[in-house]
């Protein structure tokens, strides 16, 4: 069987070829490093994804606070963690690298603040 990915990991974005045996891959073409075959290998037994989004903030200069996992997540997690974040509100004063929520889902991922809020 063979397959296409387009590899994330870094600006490039190559197109890399596949050709599988069941699960196990026979020939791998068109990664320019060797990050584009690691992703390949990653995809094929765990997808992971990492998650950047926002919360609201109470009593802060501003509204919302830019949010990150410190850690990629499965892939088919994305939209329960997206539906935990959407629930979750924090008080002002916040500053980057505050856990906003630690394990979140219980995925060994934490939810951090990735910018300063100062209080009103």
């Amino acid at each position: 069987m063979r397959k296409v990915f387009t590899c994330i990991i870094c600006p490039n974005g190559c197109e890399i070829e596949v050709d599988l045996d069941k699960d196990k891959i026979t020939r791998i073409e068109g990664a320019s490093c060797k990050k584009g075959k690691e992703y390949v290998n990653q995809e094929l037994r765990d997808p992971r994804r990492n998650i950047a989004s926002s919360v609201k903030v109470i009593g802060g200069e501003l509204e919302l606070v830019s949010v990150r996992l410190n850690r990629s997540i499965p892939k088919d997690k994305i939209f329960d963690v997206m539906e935990e974040i959407k629930k979750i509100e924090v008080n002002a004063p916040i500053k980057i690298g505050d856990v906003i929520e630690a394990n979140i889902l219980n995925l060994n991922a934490d939810l951090i603040a990735t910018k300063n809020i100062d209080l009103i």
